[in-house]
């Protein structure tokens, strides 16, 4: 008979141990695993060796940049170990999900030699999910990066200018685990607008050009947001529960990508919509059927003012509607 290693024997009693606790978890909210956010192989051979001017001195017309540098990839690092915690917080944060640990997800992809690369393709997604007893898998991972600054001179005056350019972009992937299909796959980019905002309300080190650790932190938790939110609404988009003369309350609160004086359009569900090339269901019909402001977030659920209403009833589907 094959030895079979102390070390493999110990993990599948972990395994075994842990089945019902996930058991419990899909009773009732959807259990989802979300593996170690990674760069792209391309983005590291494109940073590796790499450096880039950071310290900017003077201001108004007379901005002068020094010589000094930094690894970009080294910054990448310390963004990435923030995302990381963060998007874990950010998802559990809906309170949609029972989120898995992210060391028992690193755990199972070791032993099991599934690897948690970058090359993470939906055959191993399943496999991993599976032995999680996760419903969904959450795949994440950093496509782009920039950060440096931009000197402008102007001939003739002797005067420079300087910009910093600040970009960062993750492509995310949502698995059905117990199917292997993918769900949904999405770009979310963060740039100098978001930059130059957080730039404004927190400090960050004018001498090296590095992030502070303040700001390491919003610009983290402002992407992990993004991911979150987009998460929720694919899965499970908001609802309307209790309507009561011109208020409504739905189920989204604190963390729910809501906030005060946000405007929803408000949608009944109607006839089923069935690709007649592929038979599959595309969803339900959406008919319009007034829009709401939210006036009070709460922990889990939030009241918001009927604005218009042709319809508005207990089930209803609301969008935030777009921005003017």
């Amino acid at each position: 008979m094959r030895n079979i290693p102390f070390r493999k024997i110990c993990f599948s009693l972990f395994i075994v141990a842990l089945l019902p606790a996930l058991a419990a978890a899909q009773d009732g909210k959807a259990t989802i695993a979300i593996s170690s956010i990674k760069p792209t192989p391309s983005l590291l051979v494109a940073l590796r060796g790499s450096t880039q001017v950071t310290s900017v001195t003077g201001s108004g017309d007379t901005v002068k940049t020094a010589t000094d540098t930094f690894d970009p990839q080294q910054e990448l690092n310390r963004i990435v170990d923030s995302l990381d915690s963060q998007l874990i917080d950010r998802v559990n944060a809906t309170h949609k999900f029972d989120v898995l640990s992210r060391s028992d997800l690193g755990d199972i992809f070791h032993e099991q030699a599934l690897g948690t690369s970058t090359n993470l393709a939906s055959a191993t997604a399943i496999q991993g999910g599976k032995l999680l007893g996760a419903k969904y898998l959450l795949i994440a991972t950093v496509d782009d990066f920039q950060d440096y600054f931009e000197k402008a001179v102007f001939e003739g005056t002797g005067r420079s200018a300087s910009k910093r350019v600040f970009r960062f972009s993750i492509v995310g992937k949502l698995y059905d685990s117990s199917t292997g299909k993918l769900i949904e796959s999405a770009n979310f980019q963060t740039g100098n607008d978001e930059f130059k905002q957080i730039q404004d309300e927190r400090n960050y080190s004018v001498d090296t050009g590095l992030l502070s650790d303040d700001m390491l932190v919003a610009i983290s938790r402002g992407m992990a947001e993004k991911i979150a939110n987009h998460l929720v609404d694919v899965l499970f988009p908001a609802k309307v529960l209790v309507k009561r003369d011109n208020t409504v309350i739905i189920n989204r609160g604190d963390g729910g990508g809501v906030a005060a004086g946000d405007v929803f359009n408000v949608f009944a569900l109607c006839e089923e919509l069935i690709d007649p090339d592929t038979k599959e269901s595309l969803g339900r019909e959406e008919v319009k059927v007034g829009s709401v402001k939210i006036t009070q977030v709460n922990p889990k659920t939030s009241i918001a003012t009927i604005l218009e209403d042709t319809g508005i009833d207990k089930g209803a589907v609301l969008r935030k509607a777009a921005q003017p």
